[in-house]
């Protein structure tokens, strides 16, 4: 699993590449700080690239999620494949999230 972190045009954009396993959730967690530090401005996670989610990654995005409400920031996803796309669907995450 890659982090890569981004400002595009407004947003600061963190691209997922590879599979966000267990064992992959700790460093993404850690590379994912700047949006933590970020969480009260416009952010996206680009998943384009990424191949799987685990429970550990969905705690992850959670956890950004629930910062970002606290902070009064903004959170979309974005280009999830159909597989990620069906984990977010079958735990409902995608009724929490904005995914485009």
């Amino acid at each position: 699993m890659t982090v890569e972190i981004k400002q595009i045009d407004d947003t600061l954009t963190g691209i997922l590449s590879g599979r966000l396993d267990t064992a992959a959730s700790v460093k993404c967690a850690d590379d994912l700080k700047e949006l933590f530090d970020n969480a009260d401005k416009t952010l996206a996670l680009d998943c384009k690239d990424m191949e799987f989610i685990s429970s550990s990654g969905l705690r992850i995005f959670l956890t950004l999620r629930k910062a970002v409400s606290a902070k009064g920031g903004s959170l979309t996803l974005l280009n999830l494949n159909d597989d990620v796309r069906n984990i977010f669907d079958l735990t409902k995450f995608s009724k929490i999230f904005v995914i485009k």
